[in-house]
């Protein structure tokens, strides 16, 4: 029997039956010969973690543009912040944890440079708008290895789209949004807990706020300290979702964690220092944007692979959503700033 095959039978044998079993997968978009050690899920994480777009997230933002202080978080620091804690909630829960790594993994994998300041100029410029969720589907089903993509599972791609809930309360799922395995949905709220922890302990270490400007009330419910908000709203999560069809917190929790998620929406993400350098940002992008639609050979050349029918305007939004910050700051430099003339060369 092969390796696989054990591990499909021990996932039955072992995870609730909530949990979304291997075996039952709707399969991929290209079939496949199965993997003679590796389950399918297992299969997808490991596509997303050797996949050029993964290591990118090294250098991306995702607060604090381009940190000089090493220890605040890259969007790579936080996929695999997201990965743990979803992962430990999986496993607490008897669910599938090679699936809701893969998820993990994968979610933020169409995040442009600068975060959300890039998200939110590619949003203007580009035609029918830019969602960061879905340009991390359109990442691993189109783009990744020029063209091929990753041919990962239905369900991996299911919650990699519908991750992300904008600024709305952590258990407001619409139904036309909300994952269809319950892996998905712990991703869903693993990549919020997440966020909301460590961006309050990177504003902390930014000094762009205090501890003491915190919401107390949600902090003595919480916790005082980083590694205690999380340990509290996990083990909130585990003990109200256990044996349940449904992955939900406590009103007391969700409320307080609530509180401070608005707190960072309301009192951090707005503040001039880091709106003075988010807006430079964004102009750099709607700057390279502007240029190569009246200048797009360059593009045209580094995204040959796709289809001749995919608009220009797409083709580059895909290009500049696909470069690290640093990546796009140099071809900035590159585009508009003089440089040196030399007599004879």
């Amino acid at each position: 029997m092969l390796i696989r095959q054990l591990a499909e039978e021990e996932e039955i044998r072992r995870l609730s039956p909530y949990a979304m079993f291997s075996v039952r997968t709707r399969g991929r978009e290209k079939e496949e010969q199965g993997c003679p050690i590796r389950t399918v899920f297992q299969r997808d994480r490991d596509r997303i973690i050797h996949s050029k777009s993964f290591r990118q997230l090294k250098y991306k933002t995702q607060v604090f543009l381009i940190p000089t202080h090493e220890a605040l978080r890259t969007r790579l620091t936080h996929t695999i912040e997201v990965s743990q804690i979803a992962r430990t909630i999986a496993r607490a829960l008897r669910l599938n944890e090679d699936l809701v790594e893969a998820i993990s993994l994968g979610h933020d994998l169409g995040h442009p440079p600068f975060g959300h300041a890039g998200e939110l100029a590619l949003n203007e410029v580009c035609p029918g708008g830019f969602r960061h969720n879905e340009q991390s589907l359109r990442v691993v089903e189109v783009l990744e290895k020029e063209g091929v993509g990753l041919n990962l599972t239905f369900e991996t791609k299911d919650g990699i789209l519908k991750h992300s809930r904008g600024s709305t309360s952590l258990l407001v799922n619409p139904d036309d949004l909300k994952p269809i395995t319950l892996e998905g949905e712990i991703v869903r709220l693993a990549d919020s807990l997440a966020y909301v922890n460590h961006d309050v302990q990177d504003a902390i270490s930014a000094k762009v706020i205090k501890h003491k400007d915190l919401p107390q009330q949600a902090i003595r419910i919480l916790g005082d300290k980083h590694s205690s908000r999380i340990n509290t709203m996990v083990e909130d999560m585990i003990s109200n979702s256990q044996d349940k069809n449904s992955i939900s917190m406590s009103d007391k929790i969700l409320e307080a964690t609530n509180t401070l998620r608005d707190y960072l929406y309301e009192n951090v993400y707005p503040l001039p220092k880091i709106m003075q350098e988010a807006n430079k940002a964004k102009r750099v992008l709607e700057e390279l944007f502007a240029y190569f639609m009246e200048n797009p050979e360059l593009v045209l050349k580094k995204m040959n692979f796709l289809s001749q029918d995919t608009p220009l305007a797409r083709i580059i939004t895909d290009f500049i959503a696909g470069l690290s910050d640093r990546e796009a700051l140099l071809l900035y430099e590159d585009v508009f700033l003089p440089k040196p003339w030399i007599e004879g060369r």
